[in-house]
């Protein structure tokens, strides 16, 4: 509680006395008179009072706080700690002994005090005051301490008071907590089971309001101005708080009365959405009344453009209660794009949809009909005095344009943009139902028909040019071009009508030409001659009918995309013209003995390959009507020829291999002896264009190739009545030069067919003889 150094109140006497210092005093100390002579004699000179070296008194204060230097590290500070502790031992050491000298010297009696207490009652007083006027700093001391000894034991007494007060209180809480700890599980208790009430009650109230809530709508629909509710928002909480308890209903089909409670609120939907119908219909007839008579008023395209779109969109807008419960109708029923939206009451809410979408069709086709007419009109006009092609363009930039302009409107109005689907619960199909004059994103209907009614007496040229314009424009797009909103809906409506119009109309076109100009085109004896190829167009000495296939395959790639290149309308071109060619090549054959130089075999040849050759080009998406070269025989020359041609030249004329089956490589396999084996189990599968040219220039090629085989074996042999090998090659160059002029590689590939023929006429003669 105090530092040491109040305990060190006697002073240190084992200081050395210094003999330089002189005592002030001029007294002396007597000599007691109760002691003893000694013998000797005592000196007369006075001996100075030794000066008392007491400890100067130190005050009961704290000491004075130092700044004590920072350890800079641990080792620093362990020797300071260490030197410290040294001091303070040391100190504490020497404080000990001077208080045991201390004490000594003032409280324990001696001999020589036994010899004062008989010194005079004077003597004994003073003292006694010598005494304790030496002594008094100390009693003070002795009486502080006691003082605090007293202050510190009544401390220790209130501590030890309150620590019993401290432990009496805790067990009177632990007292208490036992008893509340059963009190605590008991509301624990209720207010579960009041939560559980409450949730209990909040379902009842809930179940409870789909049941109330029956007989308020009921008023509402049925009062007086009920019409007036489809101009605000609360029409809207109507509708959905019906939804809910539709939906209720039918999810809950025990409860009471539930059947009894859908039927009566699906009744109250409809006649809300019948309330709504009748609102906005009426509100479209209000519009409509004064819009159809300011256009009819006026002759300006502007101004009637701006009255029908502008004025009357801004018009229609302005009952937002109304459109706002409109558009919520429609989106219960339909998404953003028009796809069919599943639920309890889809029923009623695409009812009523469809019913609105036919009066606002009915309303604008009526009001727009003016401007419509004055298309027509100027169409019609133009597609006589200027040209067909450039009218029908025309046109359908208009149609397109205002189509966009109408989808925008119905857009805004309705908050949905109806695309493309097939199912007829869309809204696509809704818009589509109803055919109108008026053109729209879902009824392209009107493009087609006036267009059709002045192409059907257009040349066939004409309608292809128009459908490849109409592709190129708004079909394909390039890579450079932007995509926007308007080219968007223009490619809708291309597609749309390009598949379900234009493109069936196209090849009923194709299909009438057909018949018209290769099936029943006569025969005429000059066209079977085959002349010099002119100006160096292999198609120059064709069959006519060839070359009308030709042209019209031109056409066809013209108008039509690559992907409909395997149309049947092309299957019915080609197997046309081969039906043609067959029966000029039985007109030859029959005329051989008037005309002798004729070779229906060559002749199909020709036009066989001419016609493959166009074929192969429409495949590739380049159809020439004339083209200067055969470009793709290679390719056909390698369809046709099968790795062993030699052993398929002598199984044919042996008789292994049947010609009408020499159809291509996957259908035989060749022997260890050169012949062919068909497969056995194969079904013939359905010829298309392709494969039935492929089959007739084999079997033309053999009878070509195996008639002049048969001349050159005997012109080598020297058989009697045969020309000479070199007039035979003659005659062959002559032939094969005139149908293929400026084509080498067709005369070579022929005249290698032939020596392989020859070749393999020859091995199957040498292995009759052997046999």
């Amino acid at each position: 509680m105090y530092e040491d150094s109040w305990y060190n109140f006697v002073p240190d006497h084992t200081h050395k006395r210094n003999p330089s210092i002189q005592q002030t005093s001029g007294h002396r100390r007597r000599e007691s008179l109760l002691q003893q002579p000694n013998g000797t004699r005592q000196s007369d000179a006075v001996e100075p009072l030794e000066e008392l070296f007491e400890e100067p008194e130190t005050a009961i204060d704290p000491p004075e706080a130092t700044l004590t230097r920072r350890a800079k590290s641990y080792s620093d500070f362990y020797h300071v700690v260490r030197a410290q502790l040294s001091k303070d031992a040391a100190a504490k050491k020497r404080r000990k002994k001077a208080k045991e000298r201390s004490l000594e010297a003032l409280m324990v009696k001696g001999i020589g005090d036994e010899a004062e207490d008989q010194r005079p009652p004077q003597l004994a007083s003073l003292g006694s005051e010598l005494i304790e006027a030496s002594q008094q700093e100390y009693l003070v001391y002795r009486d502080q301490l006691e003082m605090t000894e007293r202050h510190l034991d009544a401390l220790i007494g209130d501590a030890n008071s309150a620590l019993d007060l401290l432990t009496s209180l805790a067990d009177s809480f632990r007292a208490v907590e036992s008893q509340t700890s059963s009190f605590q599980a008991q509301c624990d208790d209720l207010l579960s089971e009041e939560r559980r009430l409450q949730k209990l009650a909040d379902e009842v109230g809930t179940d409870l309001h789909y049941y109330t809530y029956l007989d308020g709508v009921t008023r509402r629909l049925n009062a007086a101005g009920a019409s007036r509710l489809v101009n605000h928002e609360s029409f809207g909480e109507i509708l959905t708080t019906l939804d809910a308890c539709i939906a209720f209903m039918v999810d809950h089909p025990d409860y009471r009365d539930a059947e009894s409670y859908l039927a009566r609120y699906q009744s109250l939907l409809a006649k809300a959405l019948h309330l709504l119908e009748v609102g906005f219909t009426g509100h479209i007839d209000r519009i409509s009344a004064e819009i159809s008579k300011q256009i009819a008023a006026t002759q300006s395209g502007s101004a009637r453009h701006a009255l029908a779109y502008g004025r009357f969109e801004e018009t229609m807008l302005e009952a937002d209660g109304l459109i706002a419960n409109v558009q919520r109708v429609i989106r219960s029923c339909y998404d953003q794009l028009g796809n069919p939206i599943p639920g309890q009451s889809f029923g009623y809410y695409s009812n009523t949809a469809v019913n609105i979408f036919s009066s606002y069709s009915d309303m604008r086709d009526r009001d727009l009909r003016p401007m419509t007419q004055h298309d027509l009109e100027a169409f019609r006009k133009d597609a006589k005095e200027v040209n067909a092609e450039t009218a029908c363009r025309n046109f359908i930039k208009q149609c397109y344009e205002r189509s966009f302009d109408e989808a925008s409107v119905f857009a805004k109005i309705f908050s949905i943009e109806p695309q493309y689907n097939a199912d007829p619960q869309s809204a696509y199909a809704a818009l589509k139902t109803p055919q109108k004059a008026l053109v729209n994103a879902a009824n392209v209907t009107p493009i087609a028909t006036t267009l059709q009614s002045v192409l059907q007496s257009s040349e066939l040229q004409t309608v292809c040019n128009l459908l490849g314009w109409v592709t190129n424009e708004y079909l394909i797009l390039e890579y450079d071009d932007e995509e926007t909103q308007y080219s968007i809906h223009c490619h809708d409506l291309t597609a749309r009508l390009l598949i379900e119009h234009l493109w069936p109309f196209t090849d009923g076109s194709f299909d009438a030409e057909v018949t018209k100009s290769i099936s029943r085109a006569p025969i005429s004896p000059d066209s079977l001659k085959i002349t010099p190829v002119t100006n160096g167009v292999t198609s120059s000495n064709a069959y006519p009918l060839t070359k009308r296939a030709l042209e019209l395959l031109a056409m066809y790639d013209q108008a039509m995309p690559k992907e409909r290149s395997s149309s049947p309308v092309v299957y019915r071109i080609i197997n046309e013209t081969i039906l043609a060619l067959q029966r000029a090549e039985s007109r030859l054959k029959s005329n051989k003995a008037a005309n002798p130089d004729s070779d229906p075999d060559l002749f199909m040849i020709k036009n066989l390959l001419i016609l493959k050759n166009g074929l192969v080009s429409l495949e590739m998406g380049d159809v020439r009507s004339h083209p200067a070269a055969m470009q793709h025989f290679g390719q056909i020359w390698d369809a046709l020829s099968p790795q062993n041609w030699l052993g398929l030249f002598r199984g044919i004329i042996g008789g292994s291999l049947s010609l009408s089956l020499w159809s291509s490589a996957a259908n035989i396999s060749p022997a260890a002896n050169g012949t062919a084996v068909v497969g056995r189990n194969q079904a013939p599968a359905e010829q298309d264009a392709n494969e039935k040219l492929d089959e007739l220039l084999r079997q033309s090629i053999y009878a070509f190739t195996q008639r002049w085989g048969t001349l050159i074996n005997a012109a080598r042999s020297g058989k009697r009545g045969a020309k000479s090998l070199v007039a035979t090659e003659k005659e062959l160059d002559e032939k094969l030069l005139t149908a293929f002029g400026g084509q080498p590689e067709v005369v070579a590939k022929l005249k290698e067919a032939i020596q392989i023929n020859a070749q393999a006429q020859k091995e199957m003669k040498a292995e009759k003889g052997a046999r």
